[in-house]
């Protein structure tokens, strides 16, 4: 399927299920948010880079228009609906303000994925939450999670994050993931040691002493 969609380009990677709040300030975007929320059209944020439009980015549609405030600023709610490729960015659109874009929606297998690995996975992020001193609540069992759940808190780049929105299956964002914090456990662990032996320092300690042998 191939369509046209207003879009609002964004440094952020949003996730299909997520929920994302926006605070709506330039004239262009008060303009579609108003024109989507009237019309009950979705919108796609593709994710920007270093000041690079990137090609994929995810089709969300507005939940709630959660404030407006008396210059026209909005501040609203949406929620990720599915993965988009940018065919052909349209950065002049009759009569409007902002911008759109041809897209088209690639296969996306989001389904239980590995539930064993995302057991092995979700167990990795609380060691990482433990280390960190960090605590969560993904609000599902963790039979219930997608890598789509957990992407946001295991400490991804932006860059990172973008790679991971362009696997197209459960078990491949799973495997990213798993491989993300099997290369960072050992670093915060190590980390978490040094604290520790820093805080050591100029502290009284209760030393053992060295016994002599009679």
């Amino acid at each position: 399927m191939t369509n046209f969609i207003p879009v609002f380009p964004l440094g952020i990677v949003v996730y299909p299920g997520e929920t994302v709040n926006l605070h709506i300030f330039e004239p262009r975007y008060k303009q579609l948010i108003n024109e989507c929320h009237a019309e009950v059209k979705p919108f796609g944020i593709p994710t920007v880079i270093d000041n690079k439009l990137n090609e994929m980015g995810t089709l969300v549609r507005i939940t709630e228009v959660v404030k407006v405030y008396d210059n026209g600023e909005l501040d609203v709610r949406t929620f990720g609906l599915k993965v988009f490729r940018v065919l052909e960015l349209i950065k002049s659109v009759p009569d409007k303000l902002f911008s759109g874009a041809i897209v088209n929606y690639p296969d996306n297998i989001e389904g239980p994925g590995k539930p064993d690995l995302m057991q092995r996975v979700a167990n990795a992020i609380r060691e990482l939450h433990r280390l960190l001193n960090i605590e969560k609540d993904f609000h599902k069992p963790d039979e219930e999670l997608s890598s789509y759940d957990i992407a946001h808190h295991v400490g991804l780049s932006i860059e990172q994050e973008y790679e991971l929105l362009g696997l197209l299956r459960e078990e491949q964002r799973q495997e990213y993931i798993k491989r993300h914090l099997s290369a960072v456990l050992p670093v915060i662990a190590e980390m978490e040691t040094l604290k520790e032996r820093v805080k050591l320092n100029g502290h009284f300690k209760n030393l053992s002493t060295f016994k002599f042998e009679d």
